[in-house]
C-alpha cells in the first residue's frame, strides 16, 4: 500500500524543492496538462510547483477541462501558498485573450521562449531547484525569431552550458542520446569517443541522483548488429564507441557494449539494464514512445538544475478540447521532485 507524505507544517522545515513549471506553447495542450497535473492529489507532496506562464490562459484551459481551480498570481516563488485546488503562477501576461488553440502562432512561440528564460534565471539564482516544462512548438519558436532546435538547446543557452544530454524515461526503460536534433549523416560524423563517454557519465550521474545505486548501462552500436565485427559499416563501433566504454569501465562504471540496437531495448525492457545509450534521435525515441509515451518523461541532464518535460508535443489537433491525457505531466513533475535537491535555505 502506498502512503502519502503530507506537506510539512509551519513548525517544521520545508525541504520540498521549488519547481518552475513552464507553460510551453499556449496554443497547444501545455496549459491543460499543467492544470490537470497541478490539481493531482500528489502534486504538492514532494515539491512546490510554481507556473511560469499566463494566468488567463490557465483559466481558459481549466474551463476546457471542466475544472475549477483557484489560479493565483504571485510575484515570486517564495510568495506562493500551497493548498488543495490552488495553482500559483508568475504571470508574464504575453498572450492575447483570444489566442486560438491549435494554430501555430509566433506570439505563442515568443511567450514560450520567455517562460523558459524566466525559469532559467530563477534556477541560476538558486530560487528554484528544478524546471518542469510543458511542450513548445519549434515552428512557432522559430517564427518568433528564436532559432533553437528545442527546449534542450534553449535551456543550455540560458544556463551557459555548452553540452547537455537528452534522457527519455518511461515505466519500462530509460534512454540517453549521444546526438539528438541533427540529421543522421551529421550524427554519425559527430559521434566520437569523448562525446560517448561524456554522455554515459551524465546518464550515470542522473541515475545515481534518481536513487539507482549501481546503474547498469547498455551502449548501442551505430550500425545494424553493432557492425557485426566489421560486416556492416566502416568500423564505426571500434573507432567511436569501444574506446569510451573501455575508459568508463576502468573508472568502475558498468557500461557494456556496443550492443545491437534491435535487441538493446528488449533486454532493457525485461530489466537487464537501467539505461540504454542511443547514438541518434530515432534510435532512442522510437522504442520509448512505443513503450510508454503516455507516461514518458524527457529529462535534460548536464544543466545546473534538473529539467523534466512531457514526452509529447503540443498536440494542436486536440488542444483546447479538454481531452488530453495528463499522465506524462504528472510523471514529469514527480521525477523533477525526485531528482531535484532540497533548497539550500
Amino acid at each position: 500500500m502506498t502512503t502519502s507524505t503530507p506537506p510539512p507544517t509551519s513548525t517544521t522545515q520545508d525541504n520540498r524543492p521549488w519547481i518552475a513549471v513552464t507553460m510551453g506553447d499556449g496554443a497547444g495542450v501545455g496549459p491543460e496538462v499543467i492544470v490537470g497535473a497541478l490539481l493531482d492529489p500528489t502534486a504538492h507532496e514532494r515539491c512546490r510547483p510554481v507556473v511560469i506562464g499566463d494566468a488567463v490562459r490557465l483559466q481558459v484551459a481549466a474551463t476546457a477541462l471542466g475544472l475549477h481551480p483557484e489560479i493565483v498570481v504571485v510575484a515570486t516563488p517564495e510568495a506562493a501558498v500551497f493548498t488543495p485546488g490552488r495553482i500559483n503562477v508568475i504571470d508574464l501576461g504575453l498572450l492575447p485573450a483570444d489566442l486560438p488553440f491549435g494554430q501555430m502562432s509566433a506570439i505563442a512561440g515568443h511567450a514560450a521562449y520567455e517562460y523558459v528564460r524566466v525559469a532559467a534565471e530563477l534556477a541560476m539564482a538558486g530560487r528554484v531547484q528544478g524546471i518542469c516544462t510543458a511542450p513548445l512548438n519549434k515552428e512557432a519558436l522559430h517564427a518568433a525569431g528564436h532559432l533553437y532546435p528545442g527546449h534542450t538547446e534553449l535551456l543550455a543557452h540560458f544556463c551557459g552550458i555548452g553540452e547537455v544530454s537528452m534522457m527519455l524515461s518511461s515505466p519500462k526503460i530509460r534512454v540517453i542520446h549521444v546526438t539528438t536534433h541533427i540529421g543522421l549523416i551529421d550524427a554519425v560524423a559527430k559521434i566520437e569517443p569523448g562525446l560517448v563517454e561524456r554522455t554515459v557519465r551524465r546518464g550515470h550521474e542522473a541515475l545515481l541522483r534518481a536513487g539507482v545505486p549501481e546503474p547498469r548501462i547498455g551502449v548501442c552500436g551505430i550500425n545494424p548488429h553493432a557492425g557485426e565485427n566489421g560486416l556492416f559499416g566502416y568500423g564505426e563501433e571500434e573507432e567511436k564507441i569501444v574506446p569510451a566504454i573501455e575508459r568508463l569501465q576502468a573508472d568502475g562504471i558498468d557500461a557494456r557494449g556496443p550492443i545491437p540496437a534491435d535487441t538493446a531495448f528488449f533486454v532493457a525492457g525485461r530489466g537487464d539494464y537501467d539505461l540504454i545509450v542511443a547514438m541518434y534521435h530515432d534510435q532512442g525515441h522510437g522504442p520509448v514512445k512505443i513503450l510508454g509515451i503516455e507516461s514518458g518523461v524527457n529529462i535534460t541532464v548536464g544543466l545546473p538544475v534538473i529539467r523534466t518535460s512531457v514526452d509529447h508535443g503540443t498536440a494542436f489537433d486536440i488542444a483546447g478540447t479538454g481531452t488530453v491525457q495528463i499522465g506524462s505531466m504528472v510523471e514529469a513533475l514527480r521525477q523533477a521532485a525526485q531528482m531535484s535537491p532540497p533548497p539550500s535555505v
